[in-house]
């Protein structure tokens, strides 16, 4: 029995508690490592990075993707937002390139002593989402990422509507832009979508009041820059009182100029006497008849002419008068 119980306790000493654990350990860290070596010899080494690209609407960039070693190929993937996918391949070993449904402000940059780049230029909306560099060198493979936004500044106009409030717009911005008025007293804004991922924003003054200023500014805060634009709609006390003013001596003017009109007038028609407009004289018309009675009464004059100086003629002959001494000669 001693013999067995000494058997026993020799073999709990040999297998301890402390002494299985570190086993464990030493187990658990050896098959971290080989899972580590089969990944590493799987993905032969393999880089990937991935970074954040920002521009603004027109601007240009020059996209690299890192070298490591010698290069072989350089392959440039580009999913856009809107449209098809952009593939361009570069191979060292031919030196030839090849793109596929690429846009014509996107191509290969080559400078002495560096590897192929990616040149935007003039970038616009449609070139926003992801471009992927993937670049095969004697050292392994190596990818880059970049998540490609594009900014569209908003156009501010600033202008007075029909009831003389300030009214705010910034069309078409990406993003959506933000309004401020100063003094401060506003609507809530008012978006309108557009389909190329922009965005109209208005916003109306609403606390015009001849206690306020008149002068109400406007400013935009977007990604792409800071704007502000001042504007004079809102009629103040000053201006009230103004108005009143030129409407009263505009008034008493043509009040004056109505009564001189009305004076003249009487000065120059009240004393000419009523003139009473004759009929038009007609033209008589002639006839034969009126032509022969027209002659007749002359006639007859003429023969009691005639009579007359047959008498006076017997006068002076029954007188034996020379004719020269006659008085009716």
């Amino acid at each position: 029995m001693l013999g067995n119980s000494q058997q026993a306790g020799q073999c709990k000493k040999s297998f301890s508690p402390t002494k299985a654990m570190t086993t464990l350990k030493v187990v658990r860290k050896s098959i971290c490592t080989i899972v580590l070596l089969t990944i590493d010899t799987v993905t032969g080494a393999a880089e990937n990075n991935s970074s954040v690209l920002v521009m603004t609407v027109g601007n240009s960039s020059v996209l690299t993707c890192p070298l490591r070693g010698n290069m072989t190929m350089l392959k440039w993937t580009i999913s856009p937002k809107a449209g098809g996918p952009c593939t361009l391949v570069y191979r060292v070993d031919t030196n030839r390139t090849h793109r596929t449904n690429c846009s014509d402000n996107i191509d290969w940059t080559f400078q002495a002593g560096l590897p192929p780049a990616l040149e935007i230029r003039q970038v616009g909306i449609a070139q926003e989402g992801n471009y992927s560099c993937e670049m095969a060198t004697t050292e392994g493979n190596f990818h880059n990422t970049y998540h490609l936004t594009v900014l569209a500044p908003p156009r501010l106009s600033l202008s007075c509507d029909e009831q003389g409030s300030p009214v705010c717009e910034a069309a078409v911005g990406k993003p959506p832009a933000q309004l401020s008025w100063l003094p401060e007293g506003s609507s809530p804004p008012e978006e309108k979508c557009h389909d190329n991922g922009t965005v109209t924003v208005l916003s109306k003054f609403m606390v015009c009041s001849p206690n306020v200023t008149n002068v109400t500014t406007c400013m935009v805060s977007h990604p792409a820059g800071n704007w502000s634009q001042s504007i004079a709609c809102c009629p103040s006390e000053k201006t009230n009182t103004n108005v009143f003013l030129y409407a009263c001596i505009i008034t008493c003017v043509l009040i004056s100029i109505t009564l001189l009109a009305v004076i003249c007038y009487f000065k120059l028609y009240s004393g000419r006497p009523c003139h009473k407009t004759k009929p038009p004289e007609i033209a008589p018309i002639h006839s034969q008849q009126d032509d022969t009675m027209e002659v007749e009464p002359y006639t007859t004059y003429v023969q009691k002419e005639n009579v007359i100086y047959n008498s006076v003629s017997d006068l002076t002959v029954g007188q034996n008068l020379p004719q020269d001494l006659c008085p009716g000669r």
